[in-house]
């Protein structure tokens, strides 16, 4: 079933096996014995726009499972809405999608601040709230918030990742930060800076030089990275949103400036953000990833990437193949599918949540090699290993080992 309005982009198709359910299932709202009905919050419009990728990606992927013919013999129904990156519209939109609506969950709603919105709601109602598009460490809290569970890598994690290489390959580092004014912000920053100041008696208590902010609403981050310039510091660690993180790349190469450049893992997109800000000016950039580069030449080979290629041509063809959107929402969509999946005819919200928090070496298409989902009832982190990648030519080159979220 597919409902398209201006303010959303639906409709469902999925993966999988299409047996036939079995009537009589146990079932919570949004679920029968021909449908799962599936709510999401997506910034369409707005200056985090750019991320509405990931929820045309996930549409994508729905109607395939549905052509297939659907899971366990149900289609999906899948009622994604624009909230415009602004917590009071998720609020409203997730309460609607609920209430009226009936889903059965809601599936990876985008953004830190608009998740924390709604995170205590969710839980008062006992909806999950699934795989939610933000890597805060507060969507790893099971035995406070048993309905909410993260998919990506932690922030904190991350931060504490650049903070460590930056030890080993800067002489005298001097720090400067650009980050986004809220939660998502502050964990990266915070991550990092504990990291940091761990490294005090090597790399000296006053590293970090100056830390700017921004406002999602504001026009441009340029005079930010001017303050950063002429802070001195030799090393930028940019912890932005995709068009922030473009205009900030672009405005230091325009300036001369020339710091170690750290990007964090949510604006590593060839697509969204380095393009944009020009390949040239990106050279040599360090983020940390967990899915497979597609402009990289090293997967044209590799099965998922083929498989991941032909989806893309026939469910999801005007969208842009170098957005690592493309690429995060198929590999997410292709993990809530393995969950409801392994639901069988148990349809209820409290399965959802079972089965999701039950995930033992889950191989994802499209993660890199090594990376396996795993989840236990006092575990909500599926995605917990990285590796560091640099800008090289039009795409990015990993280098190091898989480091998890326990050695960082």
């Amino acid at each position: 079933m597919t409902r398209l309005t201006r303010r959303t982009v639906l409709s469902g198709a999925a993966t999988l096996l299409a047996a036939p359910a079995i009537a009589g299932g146990k079932y919570s709202p949004g679920a029968s014995d021909t449908e799962i009905k599936i709510g999401q919050t997506m910034p369409y419009s707005g200056n985090a726009s750019a991320y509405g990728a990931n929820g045309r990606a996930h549409a994508a992927y729905f109607r395939m499972i549905n052509e297939q013919g659907g899971i366990n013999g149900r289609k999906i129904n899948f009622i994604s809405l624009d909230d415009g990156y602004s917590p009071p519209k998720t609020v409203e939109l997730a309460r609607q999608l609920v209430e009226r609506d009936q889903v059965l969950f809601l599936f990876a709603p985008l953004g830190t601040q608009c998740n924390t919105a709604i995170q205590k709601y969710m839980n008062q109602k006992k909806v999950p709230q699934l795989f939610v598009a933000t890597g805060a460490s507060k969507w790893g809290d099971p035995a406070h918030f048993p309905w909410t569970m993260g998919w990506q890598p932690d922030y904190r994690t991350e931060g504490m990742i650049y903070a460590k290489h930056i030890k080993q390959t800067v002489k005298n580092p001097k720090i400067a930060i650009l980050r986004q004014n809220d939660d998502m912000g502050n964990d990266y920053v915070g991550g990092f800076r504990e990291q940091i100041a761990a490294f005090k008696d090597t790399i000296g208590a006053d590293a970090i030089v100056i830390e700017a902010t921004y406002e999602v609403t504001d026009p441009t981050v340029d005079s930010q990275i001017l303050q950063l310039k002429n802070s001195g510091a030799n090393v930028f660690y940019n912890v932005t949103t995709p068009k922030f993180a473009a205009q900030a790349i672009k405005k230091a190469a325009e300036i001369g400036w020339k710091p170690a450049q750290y990007l964090v893992n949510v604006s590593a997109s060839v697509g969204a953000v380095l393009r944009p800000a020009g390949l040239e000016n990106a050279q040599g950039i360090i983020t940390a990833q967990y899915i497979k580069d597609v402009t990289d030449p090293h997967w044209a080979d590799a099965a998922d990437f083929k498989e991941w290629k032909a989806w893309m041509d026939k469910y999801n063809s005007t969208a842009n193949p170098s957005e690592s959107a493309n690429v995060t929402g198929y590999a997410v969509a292709f993990t809530v599918a393995q969950v409801l999946k392994r639901c069988g005819d148990d349809l209820t919200r409290e399965n959802v949540m079972r089965q999701a928090a039950s995930m033992h070496d889950l191989e994802v298409p499209m993660l890199l090699p090594g990376i396996k989902l795993n989840t236990s009832a006092t575990d909500f982190y599926p995605i917990e290993s990285v590796r560091l990648s640099h800008v090289e030519g039009e795409h990015w080159t990993l280098f190091g080992d898989l480091v998890s979220r326990d050695a960082a």
